[in-house]
């Protein structure tokens, strides 16, 4: 495995533990919205970054996850339905793990 396969792999490996996170999270906490959310937003930012190392994209140490989407933009086609997904979730990141950040959540 070379080093860019390396760097991919703890990307998607950092990913999958995130959405572990919110999955067991989900099933014993389902009322924890924000924490279900905000690693799910995490885990959708860490795809996303190895993907971009994938395409040997550079990015700024970001969670801005419009932003690192953007960067595809000349690889890989992304459905307006997905984009607007990711703006939903962006709301979700770091800002969400602070209480002065109220964000009113539902399961849905």
């Amino acid at each position: 495995m070379n080093d860019k396969e390396k760097v991919m792999q703890s990307w998607v490996q950092k990913a999958e533990h995130d959405l572990g996170t919110a999955k067991i999270t989900y099933l014993h906490l389902p009322k924890y919205y924000d924490t279900i959310a905000f690693h799910c937003q995490q885990t959708v930012e860490k795809c996303i970054k190895a993907l971009l190392v994938s395409y040997d994209i550079s990015f700024v140490k970001t969670h801005d996850l419009v932003y690192l989407i953007s960067l595809l933009k000349d690889k890989i086609v992304v459905e307006e339905s997905l984009v607007d997904d990711i703006i939903a979730l962006n709301s979700f990141s770091v800002q969400i793990r602070y209480p002065n950040e109220l964000i009113a959540l539902t399961k849905e």
